[in-house]
């Protein structure tokens, strides 16, 4: 975490997005690890396809990023569609995998353009913030108060009361962010970035959990040891990335 808040203050969009690739490349291998774990040839290939794709917006053409996804689509569909294993399961593999690329590089390209804008810096603090202090808050009161459960089909453990723990969390977050760093935030978008962002993330968490009970794992991998994946740490921000830049640029004043 550290070395993440140190490349954001001090390394430049180029070393940022850097970071964002390693990222990408290793939640697309624990994503094809999940999904497809015999596809060994097609993991890497995704995983260097998506790192790559993440710099796309730093080219500042909107339709470049359209015709790299386009391409891709295309690239990986034709390579599944020669390395059939069984038409049985033809459609389903083809599906994660474009469903690797929407869910991790797509997502995480919004944070490149996110820390393009006139407050980049400090909205991707604000997108940590509100992730962390959700979650810590979430976590504390759900253990405290929790006895109706949220969604138990997806997370038997997360509850109602968490998930509204978790939004005040979020606030407290947003309002830390308006007095130390980001005094430009406004009431209005400290609240609002809260209450959007922070449902957005903790739907982001369900999605990812959903996933992996569909795969019938604990964990998306091991790199982290005691928190498992770096896409059971990014599952929040993947979600809470595109909102963060749809805010900032059509609502946002600042």
């Amino acid at each position: 975490m550290p070395i993440v808040i140190l490349i954001i203050l001090k390394g430049g969009p180029l070393l940022f997005t850097c970071l964002l690739s390693l990222f990408t490349a290793i939640s697309i291998a624990e994503f094809y690890r999940m999904a497809l774990p015999a596809r060994r040839l097609e993991l890497w290939l995704a995983a260097m396809a998506g790192s790559a794709l993440v710099f796309v917006p730093l080219a500042g053409n909107d339709k470049l990023i359209l015709s790299g996804i386009g391409l891709f689509f295309i690239g990986f569909s034709l390579l599944f569609l020669f390395r059939i294993r069984t038409i049985d399961t033809a459609a389903r593999e083809v599906a994660y995998a474009l469903l690797a690329f929407l869910y991790i590089p797509f997502l995480l390209m919004h944070l490149v353009q996110l820390r393009q804008t006139h407050f980049g810096i400090q909205w991707l603090l604000v997108i940590m913030l509100i992730v962390m202090t959700n979650d810590s808050a979430a976590y504390y009161s759900g253990s405290a108060f929790g006895k109706h459960r949220l969604y138990p089909l997806v997370s038997p453990k997360k509850s109602i009361e968490g998930a509204v723990g978790g939004l005040i969390g979020s606030l407290c977050g947003t309002m830390l962010a308006k007095f130390t760093f980001f005094p430009e935030l406004t009431f209005i978008d400290a609240a609002a970035t809260a209450l959007v962002i922070g449902i957005v993330g903790q739907a982001g968490d369900l999605f990812e959990s959903m996933l992996k009970r569909s795969f019938g794992v604990k964990d998306s991998g091991s790199i982290i040891p005691g928190h498992g994946g770096l896409l059971d740490r990014m599952d929040s921000i993947l979600f809470a990335a595109p909102i963060t830049y749809y805010y900032v640029l059509f609502f946002f004043r600042g």
